[in-house]
């Protein structure tokens, strides 16, 4: 046998002894959530399903925030070639284009995440995501949402007017404009921050993420005044990869790509949902922890406010002009404006 021959049965013998394939494509994608969260848990079960789908041929490592970059950078780093991809929110690129605050969380415009589901796949986002992306060689693979998010806070907030002179942490983009002008003070911090800066009083409140992910975390030991349901913000979490990878991939790879991502957009909100009753019940039964419920009023009072910035929020560029335009276009056709 030839030396040729010897090394490839070498590796045909070492396969069968192992039942392992090598995948044909390995993908690195960080995540904007610290691991050990059920939403980081969600995304690594994403990552198995198109493992599975693909018969092995991919492979996709997701990393915690912060192990290659700063939750901010990612984008950066996609283009780069350092990652080759991102399970992250869109708000916070807002800093390379205001498109991104606006579109990434439109404060105050959806009620669900089915609603901002149907918005991306059904009523032109998709499409405007790629073109605000493709100049920075990202590919927009899909997108959805974790939920309706909670508020932590560490002062009973029962409305509008509780907000005036509140220390709260907020991504960037549209939110932190809405929440100033409610009022509040809003800090940036990454998420993986948010509970050292509520124990320590750096904040007195925060825009994190939904109920049970807050609850597990701990937020509420430190901020046991929790606002739910959420009155504020349901951000878009996207699932973008490099451009050029993406168009380096067959065709039936990148159809499992973009139905798998469509499938974990439902799949995260879905299993958030869930644990947020569980987490609710608990909550309220105990004596330390008061759950504060906005009434419909207040939550209309905001929302006027939160109107009032995407206004001002679409000048600031063409891109977000855009994106204000499709927004309100899908809301006004679909009776939620």
């Amino acid at each position: 046998m030839n030396t040729a021959l010897k090394l490839l049965a070498g590796v045909v013998s070492s396969t069968l002894a192992t039942g392992v394939l090598a995948a044909d494509y390995n993908f690195k994608f960080q995540s904007s959530d610290p691991s050990g969260v059920r939403n980081f848990e969600i995304k690594q079960q994403w990552a198995d399903r198109v493992e599975a789908m693909t018969d092995g041929r991919v492979s996709i490592e997701i990393m915690p925030v912060g192990s290659i970059v700063s939750h901010t950078e990612t984008l950066d780093a996609i283009e780069a070639g350092i990652l080759d991809g991102h399970i992250s929110v869109t708000e916070y690129f807002s800093g390379k284009d205001p498109a991104f605050g606006l579109i990434g969380n439109t404060v105050g415009a959806w009620s669900s995440p089915d609603q901002l589901i149907s918005y991306i796949y059904y009523g032109g986002g998709y499409e405007l995501m790629n073109e605000l992306y493709e100049p920075y060689g990202v590919k927009f693979v899909g997108g959805g949402a974790t939920g309706l998010e909670a508020f932590v806070s560490s002062v009973p907030l029962d409305g509008v007017a509780d907000l005036e002179g509140l220390k709260l942490r907020a991504p960037e983009g549209l939110v932190q404009s809405v929440f100033a002008a409610a009022g509040a003070s809003p800090v940036n911090l990454p998420g993986s921050e948010v509970f050292t800066g509520l124990s320590k009083g750096v904040i007195d409140a925060a825009d994190y993420t939904v109920f049970s992910t807050n609850h597990n975390a701990g937020m509420h030991d430190v901020a046991p005044h929790p606002v739910y349901p959420g009155f504020h913000s349901l951000p878009l979490l996207e699932v973008v990869m490099n451009l050029d990878e993406w168009n380096d991939l067959p065709a039936d790879i990148q159809a499992i790509f973009t139905t798998s991502a469509r499938d974990f957009a439902h799949d995260i909100s879905t299993q958030l949902a869930m644990a947020d009753v569980d987490a609710v019940k608990e909550a309220r039964a105990n004596p330390d922890i008061t759950v504060h419920n906005w009434s419909s009023e207040e939550r209309m009072k905001f929302r006027a406010i939160a109107r009032t910035q995407w206004e001002r929020y679409a000048e600031q560029s063409p891109n977000a002009q855009k994106v204000y335009e499709s927004v309100t276009a899908h809301l006004e056709s679909q009776g939620l404006l």
